[in-house]
């Protein structure tokens, strides 16, 4: 199934930037059956419908909520994302999605197939994803990990500063936020398991949070993390103090024959 999610984003899209910080879940943000873990929320928290509502600073809440412009608090749904690996059932990886709440799923893998798990391939997880009542979108051709354009790569390894800068990405980037600031409930879709090792957030979930986008990345546990909480996995806690340049974790030429994709 093929469904838009729009090609530009609004005129009034554009975050605040010269107060916008890495969101953060609030002190008391807590509930009976549902804790905060990792900045983010268990996957056993309780009810069919429970897309996590992570909030960020845009001004100086106390209660740790979006303040917008025009000083009125808005609480908004997190743009999910999500990965499978070796371990996570289709099953699992359907329930997750469930249980959030998701009702687009947007795969972003350059080559959507895989021979060891063939269940995950595009077609396959179309299938399943339409079954249950989730809409599958593919956006690998803008959004993927391993583009063909030779020029978005140093040193064998692709350049997500490069790739940020490039027009099919940022209209990519467009859809997606669009999608996000329209109210769907979207998760992006990539191979690896956990989100620190895919490009899913250290290229696509920089780029969006740049935008002012809340990002929350659902974990190997199926917890979700916030984009500051996954890219300090990623630099060890030193991305604050240092420009740290993220690439993909190999080395591959562009498009390379490889059957998974790897960040």
């Amino acid at each position: 199934m093929t469904e838009s999610l729009g090609t530009t984003a609004p005129g009034d899209s554009e975050p605040c930037r010269h107060t916008l910080a890495r969101f953060s879940m609030p002190e008391h943000a807590h509930s009976e059956g549902v804790g905060i873990r990792r900045l983010g929320i268990p996957c056993h928290a309780d009810g069919p419908d429970q897309l996590p509502h992570l909030t960020y600073h845009m001004g100086m809440c106390e209660d740790g909520e979006i303040q917008s412009s025009n000083d009125q608090h808005a609480s908004v749904a997190a743009l999910l994302t999500i990965g499978y690996g070796g371990e996570r059932t289709s099953d699992e990886f359907l329930a997750l999605l469930r249980r959030y709440g998701v009702k687009y799923l947007v795969d972003v893998r350059t080559k959507p197939y895989s021979k060891f798990r063939p269940e995950f391939s595009k077609e396959a997880i179309e299938i399943l994803a339409r079954n249950a009542g989730i809409v599958y979108v593919f956006m690998g051709d803008t959004l993927g990990g391993m583009p063909s354009d030779t020029s978005c790569y140093t040193e064998g390894k692709v350049d997500y500063t490069k790739v940020r800068e490039m027009a099919w990405f940022k209209r990519g980037l467009d859809r997606l936020e669009h999608g996000w600031r329209s109210g769907h409930r979207l998760a992006i879709m990539c191979a690896e398991l956990e989100p620190e090792r895919c490009h899913r957030s250290k290229l696509v979930g920089e780029a969006l949070f740049a935008r002012g986008v809340v990002i929350g990345h659902i974990d190997e546990d199926g917890a979700v993390l916030n984009q500051q909480a996954v890219i300090d996995r990623v630099t060890g806690g030193q991305g604050a103090l240092f420009d740290v340049g993220l690439t993909s974790r190999k080395r591959y030429g562009p498009a390379a024959g490889v059957d998974e994709e790897v960040a």
